[in-house]
């Protein structure tokens, strides 16, 4: 039997572990890496986030997310 109910009848359940990722195993942009701050986009916080990719390159992103 499975302990996690299905993925069509979560109803208010919590998202099951398996099915939750970050994104940050593909490929993402200044743009997602503003967003995932909190950030609103402007050329201040894009130049930002850059430099941070150049920095951290894939940490910049899961350094954000969960």
């Amino acid at each position: 039997m499975n302990a996690e109910p299905d993925e069509r009848s979560l109803g208010d359940l919590p998202t099951p572990d398996r099915l939750l990722h970050s994104g940050a195993e593909g490929e993402f942009t200044a743009e997602d890496l503003v967003l995932a701050s909190g950030r609103d986009v402007t050329p201040e916080t894009l130049a930002w986030a850059e430099r941070r990719m150049a920095e951290k390159g894939r940490a910049s992103l899961e350094e954000l997310l969960p």
